[in-house]
């Protein structure tokens, strides 16, 4: 009788999972439990490096709950990412308020938020670090499928593993 291996988490599965990315004191930040799950292929960029380490080994119906650090998460904050910007740069229609998030263009046409941190009469102080750097953040995740790499389906193909591939119906 032949081993048995589970299908796990590895570079380049795609995995659907349910997560709630939140603070240590409750506040959710980001979550997918009141819609669709979250479909990706590791290694694609959908999610930070440090997320990603986080579910390396995982399977399909696997629970897991960590806090992650600043250097495991979004980064600590880089004070050359707070920029002054003329006030006249700012539609005169658009109300801009202190601890506000906005998203701004860039020069190469991509967008990024940017968090309203002062505002005088001539300027305006938008600190363009990602709205979670320098906080330990809490990443709840529930995997909910796992669909092989090309290099896992060749290890089965090979005869190397023998995967339990989780019901799609789940």
């Amino acid at each position: 009788m032949s081993q048995l291996e589970t299908l796990t988490i590895g570079q380049g599965t795609e995995v659907t999972m349910h997560f709630t990315l939140s603070l240590p004191d409750g506040t959710v930040a980001d979550t997918t439990r009141e819609s669709e799950p979250l479909t990706f292929t590791m290694g694609d960029g959908t999610l930070i490096e440090g997320l990603e380490y986080m579910l390396f080994g995982l399977k399909p119906g696997d629970k897991q709950c960590l806090s992650i650090d600043p250097r495991d998460a979004f980064g600590f904050p880089d004070e050359e990412n707070v920029h002054e910007l003329d006030r006249s740069e700012f539609n005169p229609d658009i109300e801009i308020k202190e601890g506000v998030i906005m998203e701004f263009s860039t020069p190469s046409g991509d967008t990024i938020p940017g968090t309203i941190e002062l505002i005088t009469e001539e300027k305006v102080r938008v600190d363009f670090n990602h709205p979670l750097a320098g906080l330990e953040i809490v990443f709840d995740v529930e995997i909910l499928n796992i669909k092989a790499s090309q290099e896992q389906l060749d290890a089965i193909a090979n005869g190397d593993v023998n995967p339990i591939i989780a019901d799609d119906d789940s």
